[in-house]
């Protein structure tokens, strides 16, 4: 006969959580792996203030040009919108070619943000994955020149554009800014982190040039890096007043020279140069709107699957 068999034993039951240390008490917003983080009153006090100091400008610039200039000289100030906004960008568009400037602006800052970003990856390429003498060398010019203040090249860049015959014309702004030692050491830094050594030896066995190693394994793994290098770009070049205005005249203004133009005379009408700013500052806000949230998803998801 065969013997009975013996009924298993209980399963033990799960461990309890180990008690906290006495005279502590477990924080709040602090969890486990797997559980959502939260933030506690305080960091949420913060952030509020933040936002509102950073949008405050911003507003006070829609108030501004909505208001008149009487408006503006009272004290306190009025912190409400007026109803002069629509005849304040009418004075803007009869005091300034502001048509023209956007569309110049809109030239010179995409160009500048294409030749910026394309060139500024294929040297950090360079510089980050290729071997070839003087490399360190050449990284090292390239970064120092980041220390040098632009306006000391002033004198001789306007006059390499007058040998040129490039006075008052787009490729005097738009050439000298195709490519940016930041942007050099910024996708040299990017690559470092985030394309493997085994790729591009993968890529040589197979048999792919330098050129095609780039175009299809470089680029698509860039593509955050330079997303936020182009925005970077484009808000300088469409805020850079500076050498437009050495190089630009008022016939082939950008916007920045435009509205130079505005709220002339013996009193600054104050509140249609803050109109003029209003619409020059629009179009960044949409590139911002459009582009802001993909590019930071793109960062995230490149630093997750890194």
């Amino acid at each position: 006969m065969t013997a009975p068999i013996a009924p298993a034993a209980p399963a033990a039951p799960p461990a309890a959580p180990p008690a906290p240390e006495p005279g502590r008490t477990p924080r709040r917003g602090v969890s486990r792996a797997g559980r959502t983080l939260h933030a506690g009153p305080l960091a949420y006090g913060v952030l509020i203030v933040a936002v509102l100091f950073s949008a405050f400008p911003f507003y006070w610039t829609i108030v501004a040009a909505s208001r008149s200039n009487a408006d503006l000289a009272k004290v306190p100030p009025t912190l409400l919108p007026g109803p002069n906004l629509i005849k304040n960008f009418e004075a803007v568009l009869e005091e300034a070619d502001i048509g023209k400037a956007l569309l110049n602006s809109f030239v010179v800052s995409g160009s500048i943000t294409l030749g910026t970003v394309l060139c500024c990856t294929l040297a950090g390429f360079a510089f980050a994955k290729l071997r070839f003498k003087g490399r360190g060398a050449l990284l090292a010019v390239t970064v120092g020149t980041m220390m040098i203040p632009p306006q000391l090249g002033v004198i001789p860049l306007f006059m390499l554009i007058a040998e040129l015959g490039w006075v008052n014309q787009l490729q005097s702004v738009i050439l000298p800014g195709l490519v940016s030692a930041f942007g050099v050491f910024f996708m040299r830094q990017y690559l470092v982190q985030s394309l493997p050594d085994e790729l591009i030896e993968a890529a040589r066995v197979d048999g792919a040039s330098t050129a095609r190693i780039f175009w299809s394994i470089v680029v698509p793994i860039a593509r955050p890096g330079m997303a936020v290098l182009g925005l970077l770009t484009f808000m300088a070049s469409w805020n850079d007043f500076f050498w437009p205005v050495v190089a630009l005249t008022s016939s082939e203004p950008t916007v920045q020279v435009a509205l130079r133009q505005l709220g002339g005379g013996y009193v600054h009408d104050q509140s249609v140069i803050m109109a003029g700013t209003l619409l020059g500052t629009l179009p960044v806000l949409l590139v911002f709107g459009l582009l802001g949230r993909q590019i930071v998803g793109g960062i995230m998801q490149g630093a997750v699957k890194g």
